[in-house]
């Protein structure tokens, strides 16, 4: 019984990672009135049945994918901050230049698609809020271990958040027009500050 059950299992974790992946796909191309769900199930080239049979629901989909692909973001971040050598200036350079890729990628902009759409819709908003912040509590925790930063010292915890609040407005601001360059020249003045408070 279990050699039946292993590749149905296998066949419905893979059919899950396809709608996740095509959600977020969708929600970057087409913004979130565009993701509809008959759209995201033929993007992941699954019936609308196999959809509803693992997300009964546009929220549930849209909230599984972006948690998913925050945690496998993250598993990236840490993956290529172990390869990291150098010292704390070198350091801050690139894990800084990791996360600021991370805030202007396309699950940054998917996650502001489900952000602008909760604003009106109370009940992707009730589901919303509390991944929101188990996701920000995850991305602070990130970023100090990455960084190797002691937060029992003074405004440690209070430089790793203003960072990730820089690093998210910055990646808003690039939404519209490239805004490549002024973005370098925060991130290069906010790389020295932070150097200062790590």
């Amino acid at each position: 019984m279990t050699a039946v059950r292993e590749p149905q299992q296998e066949r419905s974790r893979a059919t899950q990672q396809r709608l996740l992946e095509a959600t977020v796909d969708c929600l970057f191309r087409y913004g979130w009135s565009g993701a509809t769900t008959t759209v995201i199930a033929e993007r992941a080239g699954v019936s609308r049945g196999a959809q509803l049979h693992h997300y009964p629901t546009r929220a549930a989909l849209v909230l599984a994918a972006v948690q998913h692909l925050a945690e496998r973001r993250a598993d990236e971040i840490r993956t290529e901050a172990a390869t990291l050598t150098g010292d704390l200036h070198e350091r801050v350079d690139k894990v800084l230049d990791l996360l600021a890729n991370a805030f202007t990628g396309p699950l940054f902009v998917a996650a502001l698609e489900v952000w602008v759409a909760a604003r009106t819709d109370p009940e992707l908003r009730d589901a919303l809020v509390p991944l929101e912040a188990r996701v920000g509590r995850e991305m602070h925790r990130l970023t100090v271990d990455v960084l190797g930063a002691d937060e029992s010292k003074p405004g440690v915890r209070e430089g790793v958040q203003a960072t990730l609040d820089l690093l998210r407005g910055l990646g808003v601001a690039n939404l519209l027009t490239d805004d490549g360059p002024r973005r370098a020249q925060l991130l290069a003045a906010w790389k020295q500050q932070l150097i200062t408070i790590i």
